[in-house]
Formats: C-alpha cells, sequence, structure tokens
C-alpha cells in the first residue's frame, strides 16, 4: 500500500474527534467505516483514452467536466463554473446529515500527492449550490471518510509530524476535528526491522528503536528528511547486510533528494539530503560513514565514483 493510503479512521469515526487530540498509528484504513452513498444509476461510467466524461446529473441540474486547449479541465453546474485545474475527477454521491452532497477530486496531477476534495452541495430549502474545496496541505487532502453525520479528512502523518484531522457537515462546514500525531510501533526493536516488508524505506520510521535514533540523529530536521524520501521504492543492501535507499520530495524530485540507510547489526542510521552545493547535508558528517555507505550514497544519488 501507498505511503498517502496509509491511513487511521477507525478511533476518529467512533469518538467524532471533538476537541481530542489524537496519535496516529500508520496502518491501513479499515473497510467498513459508517458511510452511507446514495445508490447513483446515474452516475457516469469510468472512461478511459480520449473518451470525455459524461455528465452527472445532481439536484435538478448537471455537472459537466471539459477539458480545455491548454490542458486544464472545467467543472461546471449548468453550465456554471465551479472549480479548474489540470485533474478534474467525479467521485461519488453520498447523503451526510439527510442532504445529498457530491464529490469530486480536483489537483494539479503529480507523483505521490493526493488530488484536493471538492464537495458540492445545496443547503436544504436553498436552489443555488455551495461548494468548497478542501486541502489538507500542499500535496492535496486524504481521502474522504463519509460517515452519516459527516466527512472525514485524516491526513497521512511524515515522522515527527502533528496534523489537524477535518471533519466537514452541511450544517457546520469546515472544521478542526482533532489533532493528530505521528506514533511508532511501541515496543518495537532492532530485532523486529525487517526490509523485506517495507514499500518504502520510511516504514522504517515506524519502528520505535529507529525512530528514536533517526529523532536523536536529526532532531527538528527529521520530518523534513522524511519528506525527501517520499517518493521511492524499495530497499538496496550494502555488502555488509546494511539496507538503503533514496526518494525526493512530492513534486520536486531532484532539488533535495533524500537518502537514508539503516545498519541493524550496529544499530546506527545514516541520512543525507542534496543541496545546492556540491556535497549533500548528511547525518552524522559524511567524514564520519564507512566507506560502504559512502559507495551506497553515491550509486543512490548516481554521483561519479
Amino acid at each position: 500500500m501507498a505511503p498517502f493510503a496509509r491511513l487511521v479512521m477507525a478511533g476518529l469515526l467512533s469518538t467524532g474527534l471533538s476537541g481530542v487530540a489524537l496519535a496516529q498509528e500508520q496502518a491501513p484504513a479499515p473497510q467498513d467505516a459508517p458511510a452511507t452513498t446514495v445508490p447513483d444509476t446515474n452516475a457516469p461510467a469510468a472512461t478511459d483514452g480520449d473518451e470525455k466524461p459524461a455528465p452527472v446529473p445532481f439536484a435538478g441540474g448537471t455537472f459537466t467536466i471539459t477539458e480545455q486547449p491548454e490542458m486544464d479541465k472545467i467543472l461546471a453546474f449548468d453550465g456554471k463554473e465551479i472549480a479548474r485545474d489540470y485533474d478534474v475527477f467525479f467521485d461519488k454521491i453520498v447523503k451526510v446529515a439527510g442532504i445529498d452532497v457530491a464529490l469530486f477530486a480536483v489537483g494539479p496531477g503529480g507523483n505521490q500527492c493526493g488530488p484536493s476534495a471538492l464537495i458540492t452541495w445545496k443547503p436544504e430549502g436553498s436552489s443555488t449550490l455551495q461548494s468548497v474545496r478542501v486541502d489538507q496541505d500542499d500535496c492535496g487532502a486524504p481521502p474522504t471518510a463519509v460517515a452519516d453525520n459527516a466527512i472525514y479528512f485524516v491526513p497521512y502523518l511524515m515522522p515527527g509530524d502533528s496534523k489537524d484531522a477535518l471533519q466537514w457537515s452541511p450544517q457546520d462546514g469546515l472544521q478542526t476535528a482533532g489533532r493528530l500525531t505521528y506514533t511508532p510501533e511501541l515496543n518495537t526493536s532492532w530485532n523486529d526491522v525487517d526490509p523485506s516488508k517495507y514499500q518504502n524505506i520510511i516504514d522504517a520510521f515506524h519502528n520505535e528503536a529507529v525512530y528514536k535514533a533517526a529523532e536523536k540523529l536529526l532532531g527538528d530536521q527529521m520530518g523534513n528528511v522524511a519528506t525527501s524520501l517520499l517518493v521511492g521504492g524499495g530497499t538496496e543492501k550494502t555488502p555488509s547486510g546494511a539496507f538503503y535507499a533514496s526518494g525526493c520530495v512530492p513534486h520536486a524530485c531532484g532539488g533535495s533528494d533524500g537518502f537514508m540507510a539503516v545498519d541493524v547489526k550496529n544499530k546506527a542510521l545514516y541520512f543525507a539530503q542534496q543541496t545546492d552545493k556540491p556535497e549533500p547535508n548528511a547525518w552524522p558528517a559524511l567524514k564520519d560513514w564507512p566507506e560502504e555507505m559512502r559507495e551506497a550514497l553515491k550509486k543512490a544519488f548516481q554521483q561519479p565514483q
């Protein structure tokens, strides 16, 4: 499962999150979150190739998505523009607090960044369509978790992060539901580190021993360095058995790419991040790296030997 799909929602939906500070453990989202979806027999079928998105009937009107010559797409309701971006997709129609709500995904495209959620509805007793675009940060918004009386947005957290979870309802609008803090899996040690289970090397931060060692080494730079690894794949091994990988910041690959290595035998971590200087920032200092780690860094950053 890709990093942006790992969200914790069960606690949010069971408590309502009002004013509660919660900790997030990175885990798959439950599949049985309470949801009330309106059967939509008129919803457009999925399109591919150059096929145009079908109109979406809603609340006595019609949504259309029209691609422009400059590749932008315009979402309109009965001819009136609602949103414009490179990617615009119909998601679904749901019922929240008794009101039909149409959800769309809107964003600039790109790697490892989810789109924003566009919520559209007609308030009870009103004939005017309302809309709100939900952005968690510069990287879109989390997927929607639809409950009977609200829609929740649970952020994906990077190591060292704390972020607000949001909720929306037709009556109360968009509000802060609570505060989430990244937490590793408690009571996990170096012996529990298993790179074969990691889809991205930042999964190693789920281990408490690794997390604490990274926190000590990186300090307030942990979130920044972890983000520089976010767009990446699997890991490679050094001759001694340590594992490593490189990555980059979503929408900014090639600017401040990151490197991380985990030496389980020696309970040691190594981090580097490219800068506009010839030599990257490194934790610990590069002069203190074993030779095989230096070679791994050169390979990862494709530096000349």
